[in-house]
């Protein structure tokens, strides 16, 4: 649901080509030197697709991964007997998407999840009227196209909203769209760059949900592959030949060493360089912004809700438990509901019981449906925030982000060195196609130094 109907609109309106990066039809030299080892750090897809593209052209590669299984934000759980997808979840356009044929090689099956297929409750279990719905969207899309020209570089995107419509600042359903389809989609209002919030290309096509997991995509790439696991590294000596990586008291050499950590792993500093990073990359780290964002998962005996796709509420509060999207769609045996929190209020969840959401979801859900709604039979929930693998959701553009930013976050260090992972894709950051392609071309910069 990424940057929906207002990036794919705009696409339309401009005539706007997606093409894939010309690093993925690097010439490949039928002559290369596989005589090099390389260290893949992180074996989400990035490391993932990197670390088989080099290995099926001979190299000696070895992935390290802090976590007890591959796949990085790619994360299923099935405890419950489907596949809830704790990180990514959709396949963000199929057309020309290098996801779309990545899933069909996988056996990763999909769902198109129609947002056209929605109803809007406002408090008090008030069904909102499609029509008010729509026309709504409509000129909050047109908002969308235009608001940048109000904005600044030091200004966020909340600041400028609000000064240019206060009259839509305290709007329910304003609030709704303004939380569901930009804080969700890029990162914290009050820290979103009011010039920047629109930056990123999107494939055209319908919008498909992983229905047996996403994470079929990291187990099909991680086939034969060398992957040693719980393997936390916490320093990488660049300064000499060969690169010396520690990790759980143990120190690997390499030749190359390609860094996919996500970016909150980066900003946290959880893995020493030896020497400094560049300041220009240290800046890039600093700059770039970090969303977070975290799924619950509610099963049910009965259904109580409505036979459509989407559920959206517009409470007071944005940010909350506004959104639901009807799994029992994608899996008809089993009756269930997931929602989310976004950016300030996603980190407050973390600190909160299983409980005390559940109550604050099921607060919003008697309030639309009644109180006598039976009370959920299972609960999942996710810790993105915290996680120390990722401490985030993904990247964005904040007030402090310049494009160049994310350029800089893919430029090799000393031709040794090496960055790949969503935030390194100036074109496609913050998603799963994006990290996929950095990892291809990273592994391609790798291949043209032979």
């Amino acid at each position: 649901m990424r940057r929906r109907n207002f990036l794919i609109k705009a696409m339309q309106s401009s005539a706007i080509t997606t093409v894939l990066p010309a690093l993925l039809t690097a010439c490949e030299a039928g002559n290369v030197k596989t005589d090099k080892s390389i260290i893949v750090v992180g074996a989400g897809i990035s490391g993932l697709a990197a670390a088989e593209k080099l290995s099926t052209l001979g190299f000696e590669v070895t992935v390290l991964e802090a976590q007890e299984k591959v796949g990085g934000r790619l994360r299923s759980n099935r405890s419950l007997g489907i596949a809830f997808d704790e990180g990514a979840s959709w396949i963000h356009g199929i057309n020309k998407n290098p996801i779309t044929e990545l899933a069909q090689k996988a056996g990763m099956q999909s769902f198109h999840t129609d947002d056209e297929d929605i109803l809007s409750y406002d408090i008090d279990g008030v069904l909102r009227k499609d029509a008010l719905f729509s026309s709504t969207e409509d000129k909050f899309y047109d908002i969308l196209e235009i608001l940048m020209k109000s904005g600044s570089p030091q200004e966020s995107f909340e600041s400028v909203f609000n000064a240019t419509y206060p009259h839509y600042a305290n709007d329910r359903l304003w609030k709704f769209f303004l939380s569901t389809y930009v804080t969700f989609d890029t990162g914290d209002l009050s820290k979103l760059s009011s010039l920047l919030y629109n930056e990123g290309e999107e494939f055209s096509g319908i919008e498909k949900i992983a229905v047996n997991g996403y994470d079929t995509l990291a187990h099909y790439l991680a086939k034969g592959l060398k992957i040693q696991l719980n393997q936390q590294v916490s320093k990488i000596n660049f300064s000499d030949n060969p690169i010396r990586v520690h990790h759980n008291g143990q120190v690997s050499e390499a030749d190359y060493v390609i860094v996919t950590v996500p970016l909150g792993v980066l900003k946290q500093k959880s893995i020493q360089f030896l020497p400094l990073l560049p300041n220009k990359k240290l800046e890039a780290i600093n700059n770039i912004g970090m969303n977070c964002v975290n799924k619950f998962l509610l099963t049910w005996e009965d259904v109580f809700w409505d036979d459509v796709q989407y559920v959206s509420y517009t409470p007071e509060i944005r940010d909350k438990f506004n959104y639901f999207v009807n799994v029992k769609k994608i899996h008809p045996a089993v009756n269930a509901l997931m929602t989310f929190a976004y950016a300030d209020y996603a980190r407050q969840t973390e600190t909160m019981t299983d409980a005390a959401i559940v109550a604050e979801i099921m607060t919003h859900l008697k309030d639309m449906y009644g109180s006598s709604i039976p009370e959920p039979t299972h609960f999942l929930r996710t810790r993105w925030g915290s996680n120390p693998n990722s401490y985030g959701a993904y990247s964005f553009t904040a007030v402090e982000t310049q494009m160049s930013h994310f350029d800089e976050m893919a430029e090799a260090v000393e031709n040794k060195l090496f960055f790949a992972g969503e935030h390194t894709e100036a074109d496609y950051f913050s998603t799963v196609h994006g990290a996929y392609l950095s990892g291809i071309r990273e592994a391609n910069k790798i291949i043209n130094l032979q």
